[in-house]
C-alpha cells in the first residue's frame, strides 16, 4: 500500500557572506525607518557644517576685531556665535535622537528574527548548540550590530563631512598648507588598513572566547543540583575563571594594539600640525597670511586631524563588528533540518492508528540505528517499547512527531504519510511527556495552560483533577498562580510529573508518546502519577517507552527492541512464553516490581 520513498533532500547550509554582502545585508536594517534616518541626517548635515563656522569666526575675531580695535564688530560676533551654537545644539539633538530610536528598533527587529528564525530550525541544530552560544547571540553580538548601524554610521557621516568641509576651507585660505595635510592622508590609510585586518581577527576571538565563558555558566546554572550533589563549586569556579582567563588575554590583545595603533595615528596627525605652523609661520611673515587666517588654518587642520583619527577608529570598530555580524548572519543563514513538503497538507482530524513500514534510520554521518522497523499500532491500543540501553527507543520516539526524518521507510497516521503533512498539524495531535520533567519557570497555571493557551478555567481545573494535581495545588500558598522556578525546582519530582500529565490532558492529543518514569519517585507519588498515566492513556494510541512492571501490564502489545530492530512482539504472557530476551529482562529486572533501568 504504502511504498518507500527517500527523505527529503537536505539543502546544504549556505557560506557565511563575504564582508561587502554582510554590510548590504546590516544596511537593509535601516530601510523600514527611511524617514527618522532622513531628519537625523538632516540635522547631521546643518551640526557638521555649523561646527565649521566657529575657525572663521576665530579668524575675523583676530584679523578685524582685535586689529582695528572694533568693540560693536566683536558683540556682533559675539551674538553670530551663539545663535550658531543654538542651532547647532538643536540639530544635534535631531540627530541624536532619531537615530539612537533607529538604533533600538533595530536591536528589537534582529532579536526578533533571529528568535523566530531560531524556532523554526529542528530539533538536530539544538542538539548541536549550546544554550549559552546562542544567547551570546542574541545579546552581545546584536549589540554591536546596533552600534555599528546607528552609531558608528552617524559617525562616520559627520566625520567624513567635516573632514571634507575642512578641507575644501583649508585649499581656499591656502592651497599650499593644504598639501602637507594631504600629503600625509596614504601613509595613515595604509596604517590603518594594516592595524584594522588585524584587529578583525583578534577581535572575533574575543567575542568567541566571552561566547565560551558564557556557556559555562550557562550549563552551571542548569546543573546546579549536580554541581552542589557532587561538591564541585571549587572545580566549576575554576573552570569558569579559566573561560574568562582566556577571554582576557585575547581582549588585552585587543586592547594592546588599540593602544598602539592610537598613538601612531596622533604622531602623524599631530606632526603634520607642527609643520604646518611652521610653515604658515613664514606664510604670515612674508605677507601672504594674516595671523588669523593661521589661527583658522591651524583650528580647521585640527578638526581634520581629529576626523581622521575618528575615521580610522571607527574602520577598526567596523573590522570588530565583522565578527559578531557574520555569528548572526550565521544563525539566520542556517535551514531547518526537517521542511514542510510544498505541497504538505494540514492533518485534521486524527484517529491515531500508526504504519511503521520498513524504517531505517541513521543520524548524519553515523551508522544505522534502527533497521527495517516494521509495526502497525491499531486506534487506541497501548504499544510499550522495551529493551536494553541503545536500542533505538527513544530514536523511534523521535521519529513519530517527525523531529527527524526516516532515512528509510514511511511512518503513517491515519493513512497520510507524515512527510505530506505540515508538521504543525502533525504535532498538534501527539502529546508527548518525557521522562526528564522540565517546566517553565512561571506559574503553575502558565505551564498546564501551555497544554492549550485559550483554555478555560474549568478545563484547567478538570485537567489537573485528572492528573491527580488539583489537590496539591491548592494547599499551595498561591494556588495555580504559585512560581515554580526554572525548570520547575520547586516542585517535586511527582509534582512536577502531574503538572506535565495535566498540560498533556489540556492538549487532548489522540496520540500519546509516553517516555514513562516513576522509578525514583516515592511510592505514594508513584502511585498519584500511575493513576494520572492511566488517566491520560485512556482512548488515546499510547506509545510507552516503559520503565516499570505496571506501565508493561496495561499495555496491549510490548514491542522487544535489540541493536535497532523489533525482535519480539507480543502480550506479556505471549513474550514469557517465549523465553526469549523480554523474558530474560523480566526476570533480570522486572522481579518483584523493581524498575526496568533503561
Amino acid at each position: 500500500m504504502f511504498n518507500r520513498r527517500p527523505p527529503s533532500p537536505k539543502r546544504d547550509k549556505r557560506e557565511v557572506p563575504d564582508v561587502p554582502v554582510q554590510w548590504r545585508r546590516m544596511i537593509a536594517y535601516l530601510s523600514p525607518y527611511k524617514f527618522r534616518l532622513s531628519l537625523a541626517i538632516i540635522g547631521l548635515l546643518f551640526s557638521s557644517g555649523l561646527s565649521l563656522v566657529f575657525p572663521a569666526v576665530i579668524q575675523n575675531v583676530v584679523d578685524s576685531v582685535f586689529t582695528d580695535a572694533d568693540l560693536q564688530l566683536l558683540n556682533t560676533i559675539t551674538l553670530i556665535l551663539l545663535l550658531v551654537f543654538v542651532f547647532r545644539s538643536f540639530a544635534t539633538f535631531v540627530q541624536n535622537y532619531n537615530l539612537n530610536y533607529v538604533g533600538e528598533k533595530i536591536v528589537v527587529d534582529i532579536r526578533k528574527q533571529l528568535y523566530e528564525h531560531l524556532q523554526s530550525l529542528s530539533v538536530k541544530f539544538f542538539t548541536e548548540r549550546r544554550v549559552g552560544e546562542l544567547i551570546s547571540r542574541i545579546s552581545s553580538d546584536v549589540t554591536v550590530m546596533r552600534t555599528v548601524l546607528t552609531g558608528n554610521v552617524s559617525t562616520l557621516l559627520q566625520q567624513t563631512l567635516t573632514l571634507l568641509g575642512a578641507v575644501i576651507i583649508m585649499f581656499v585660505l591656502n592651497w599650499r598648507l593644504t598639501m602637507f595635510i594631504v600629503a600625509l592622508i596614504p601613509v595613515i590609510v595604509v596604517i590603518g588598513f594594516a592595524f584594522g585586518r588585524y584587529i578583525r581577527r583578534i577581535s572575533t576571538q574575543v567575542q568567541d572566547e566571552i561566547a565560551g565563558a558564557t556557556v559555562v555558566a550557562e550549563e552551571v546554572f542548569q546543573n546546579i543540583r549536580e554541581v552542589k550533589s557532587f561538591v564541585r563549586e571549587d572545580y566549576e569556579v575554576h573552570r569558569y575563571n579559566n573561560a574568562i582567563d582566556t577571554a582576557f588575554r585575547a581582549a588585552v590583545r585587543l586592547l594592546t594594539v588599540r593602544s598602539v595603533f592610537g598613538p601612531i595615528i596622533a604622531f602623524f596627525a599631530f606632526g603634520g600640525l607642527s609643520l604646518i605652523l611652521w610653515f604658515g609661520g613664514r606664510e604670515v611673515l612674508d605677507g601672504r597670511l594674516s595671523a588669523g587666517e593661521l589661527i583658522a588654518f591651524l583650528i580647521y587642520g585640527l578638526t581634520v586631524a581629529g576626523s581622521f583619527a575618528s575615521l580610522i577608529n571607527l574602520y577598526s570598530q567596523f573590522q570588530e563588528a565583522i565578527g559578531a555580524t557574520k555569528r548572526v548572519f550565521q544563525i539566520l543563514d542556517e535551514y531547518p533540518e526537517i521542511d514542510d513538503a510544498p505541497t504538505a497538507t494540514t492533518l485534521d482530524k486524527v484517529v491515531g492508528a500508526i504504519q511503521i513500514k520498513d524504517v531505517s534510520f541513521a543520524y548524519e554521518g553515523e551508522h544505522k540505528i534502527l533497521h527495517n522497523i516494521n509495526l502497525t499500532i491499531r486506534e487506541g491500543e497501548i504499544i510499550a517499547l522495551v529493551g536494553p540501553s541503545g536500542a533505538g527507543k527513544s530514536t523511534l520516539f523521535n521519529l513519530i512527531p517527525r523531529f527527524y526524518d526516516v532515512s528509510e521507510g514511511v511512518i503513517v497516521v491515519d493513512d497520510h504519510d507524515i512527510r505530506d503533512v505540515t508538521q504543525t498539524s502533525l504535532r498538534q495531535h501527539i502529546g508527548i511527556v518525557p521522562q526528564e520533567t522540565l517546566l517553565f519557570g512561571g506559574s503553575i497555571r502558565e505551564n498546564i495552560l501551555y497544554g492549550k493557551l485559550d483554555a478555560t478555567e474549568e478545563e484547567m481545573i478538570a485537567a489537573a483533577k485528572s492528573a491527580n494535581a488539583h489537590g496539591f495545588i491548592t494547599e499551595l500558598p498561591n494556588g495555580y498562580e504559585t512560581l515554580v522556578g526554572e525548570r520547575g525546582v520547586k516542585l517535586s519530582g511527582g509534582q512536577r510529573q502531574r503538572v506535565a500529565i495535566a498540560r498533556a490532558i489540556l492538549k487532548n492529543p489522540s496520540i500519546l508518546l509516553l517516555d514513562e518514569a516513576t522509578s525514583s519517585l516515592d511510592n505514594e507519588s508513584e502511585h498519584l502519577v500511575q493513576e494520572a498515566l492511566t488517566n491520560l492513556m485512556k482512548n488515546r494510541t499510547t506509545i510507552i517507552i516503559a520503565h516499570r512492571l505496571s506501565t508493561i501490564r496495561v499495555a496491549n502489545r510490548i514491542a522487544v527492541l535489540d541493536k535497532g530492530e523489533i525482535i519480539e512482539l507480543g502480550s506479556h504472557n505471549e513474550l514469557m512464553v517465549q523465553q526469549g530476551l523480554y523474558a530474560k529482562l523480566y526476570e533480570m529486572q522486572f522481579h518483584d516490581d523493581v524498575s526496568l533501568m533503561v
